[in-house]
């Protein structure tokens, strides 16, 4: 595609995201994440790892489905973040037309809200899609 044919293309998409308050709000709606108790028993940071290979949502640009990964470490302070919620909050994005950016924002910020660990990390490694890869990481009280 060239240069022009690409600013055409642009001037006729509909593309568009959400403010991603909007698009949290909904998720949140369809699927909260849960946390249980963490039982510390020594001294140690415990560091605990989360991740899923099968991240999906929809591209607000081309309408097409993003495949990816999710992964997620920290260290617990008080609480623990239960999986089946997890779950079940990633696939609430299936539906959802956001931005690689985006979707490791809102994850992120629903993760610390709901968990509020000592430190955090979160991976959003997207498929190469019309050759480009996307990885968006973020951290949290990690040196």
């Amino acid at each position: 595609m060239t240069k022009t044919t690409f600013k055409k293309y642009l001037e006729k998409s509909d593309y568009r995201e959400e403010k991603a308050q909007e698009i949290a709000q909904r998720i949140n709606k369809a699927a909260r994440l849960e946390t249980f108790a963490f039982q510390k028993q020594g001294k140690g940071e415990h560091w605990i790892s989360i991740a899923t290979p099968e991240f999906t949502a929809i591209c607000p640009f081309s309408d097409w489905p993003d495949f990816g990964s999710v992964s997620i470490e920290y260290v617990p302070d008080k609480h623990c973040l239960e999986l089946k919620s997890f779950k079940l909050y990633i696939h609430a994005f299936r539906n959802e037309k956001i931005f690689h950016e985006t979707v490791t924002e809102i994850i992120f910020d629903d993760f610390l809200k709901a968990v509020k660990p000592q430190k955090a990390k979160i991976c959003v490694d997207m498929n190469v899609r019309g050759n480009v890869k996307t990885v968006c990481r973020k951290f949290y009280n990690c040196k």
